[in-house]
């Protein structure tokens, strides 16, 4: 697995890539969910209990970081074979997508102007919020086995 990993980011555009997609979505996920506050001044605090959330924003950011430029590579190695790369990189975008569902304040102002279907789907995302990260979690894991795979048989990287 390192030697596929070595071979795609030897490339400084998918480190940067990777760099990039880490950093904005670790930022854009920890203000929406309230880790990250941008007023009066900016400053990030975790509540006691709220560890286990943070450390899956993370989990999460990083494997998005990881599996996106390997696909994009993928995707440019194998232009030829649309259907083989399909899979792996709707799995990864999925599973980024998934982990954003927070409901911090945006989640209530979206939310309210639905009414009563509002209500519940806030409370739905609200109670499930971390059963939804480690399922997008898992869901990038996958994407990201099936991705290393795909590398080692269909580019040949040993």
């Amino acid at each position: 697995m390192t030697h596929v990993l070595r071979f795609v980011f030897s490339n400084y555009v998918y480190v940067a890539f990777a760099s990039a997609i880490f950093i904005i979505l670790l930022f854009g996920l920890l203000v929406l969910s309230e880790y990250v506050f941008l007023e009066p001044y900016l400053i990030g605090y975790i509540a006691p209990g709220m560890e286990l959330g943070f450390a899956l924003i993370v989990i999460l950011t990083a494997l998005s970081a990881l599996v996106i430029p390997m696909n994009i590579y993928r995707i440019n190695v194998l232009k030829k074979s649309k259907r083989k790369v399909t899979g792996s990189v709707f799995g990864s975008f999925v599973g980024s997508i998934a982990g954003a569902c927070s409901c911090g304040p945006i989640g209530f102002a979206v939310f309210s102007t639905f009414g009563s279907v509002g209500a519940t789907g806030l409370a739905f995302l609200t109670n499930y919020e971390l059963p939804m990260r480690i399922g997008a979690i898992i869901l990038l894991s996958i994407a990201y086995y099936t991705t290393i795979k795909s590398l080692k048989i269909e580019c040949k990287i040993v």
